[in-house]
Formats: C-alpha cells, sequence, structure tokens
C-alpha cells in the first residue's frame, strides 16, 4: 500500500536561538500530530525591538502520514 503526507508549515521562536525555535515547533506540533516523518527548516529570522535581537525565529515544513477513513 502507497502512503500520503500532509505538509504544513509552523513558526517556532526561542529568545536564544534558530535551532532551540525550530525544535520548539516541531515539540509542540508532535503533540497534536502523530507519525511525523520530515521537518524541513525554510526560513530564519529575528524579531527586533530598538534594535537588539530579542527572539530568533524559525520557519518549518513538517510532514506527517495522512490517514484517510473509507
Amino acid at each position: 500500500m502507497e502512503s500520503v503526507y500532509k505538509v504544513i508549515e509552523l513558526v517556532g521562536t526561542s529568545s536564544e536561538s534558530w535551532e532551540k525555535a525550530g525544535a520548539a515547533a516541531v515539540e509542540l506540533a508532535s503533540k497534536s500530530l502523530r507519525d511525523l516523518r520530515v521537518a524541513e527548516v525554510v526560513a530564519m529570522d529575528m524579531h527586533l525591538e530598538d534594535g537588539k535581537v530579542v527572539a530568533y525565529r524559525t520557519k518549518v515544513k513538517v510532514s506527517f502520514k495522512f490517514e484517510h477513513k473509507d
């Protein structure tokens, strides 16, 4: 049987790093989505206040197995 996967885009944030921001997005998604397969980083940026970095933001595409009920 062949499989189908759904892909969604998430943005995680962290005050420490882009890596922690991406991990936060995946960890939270894993609490409500089953069978996560791949997380692809598609963009990284920073939130600034008064010319200083206050948050790192990582946009990830996450795929998970699509379950269809007949």
